[in-house]
């Protein structure tokens, strides 16, 4: 005789940041969800591995059951933090993912003393403008062959942890204790 039948929910993600071991996935999955459709390989592994050895880089990764579900590379400037790649795997989009990766780079960029996040996206990819419009990203212009000279990019960019929102570092925190804890 078997128990009550447990639902299958998904496993919270456990978000780390990467190690070497991690720039081949991260750069495979750059490929086929980020730089599809584009001639050659700008995020390879070793661009990827790069990175991740790099002080100014922030390189994060969501496992689930200990397989890649998505991840994050961030370079820090003086006064900007810029989100060079975000990927989710397929299998595990719309779980929150994306969400939790970007705050995690929010928090990051908060603890440096970094009150601005840019990033640039396909232009025809509109899921991913809609995400970043979801979490406070505004268009700052249009890029004309900006990737390879194929196709255009939109530029966006977001202010935290202005007076306006002095609450946006707390917040991001709990964004992800939440998407830990919503198993249990």
């Amino acid at each position: 005789m078997t128990g009550p039948s447990t639902p299958n929910i998904p496993a919270a993600p456990a978000i780390r940041l990467a190690v070497a071991a991690d720039a081949r996935p991260i750069a495979q999955m750059s490929r086929s969800l980020v730089e599809a459709g584009l001639r050659g390989w700008s995020w390879n592994p070793v661009r990827v591995l790069g990175a991740i050895q790099h002080h100014d880089y922030c390189v994060a990764v969501a496992g689930v059951n200990h397989e890649l579900a998505g991840f994050a590379i961030g370079e820090f400037g003086d006064n900007q933090l810029h989100v060079s790649l975000l990927a989710v795997a397929r299998a595990h989009q719309r779980r929150s993912i994306g969400r939790a990766l970007m705050a995690w780079l929010e928090h990051s960029a908060l603890t440096a003393g970094i009150h601005e996040i840019h990033l640039e996206l396909r232009a025809g990819n509109h899921g991913a403008r809609l995400f970043y419009q979801s979490l406070g990203f505004a268009y700052v212009r249009a890029v004309p062959g900006y990737y390879r000279g194929e196709e255009s990019a939109i530029k966006m960019q977001r202010k935290i942890g202005s007076r306006n929102n002095d609450n946006e570092a707390a917040q991001s925190l709990e964004v992800i204790e939440k998407l830990f804890n919503r198993i249990k």
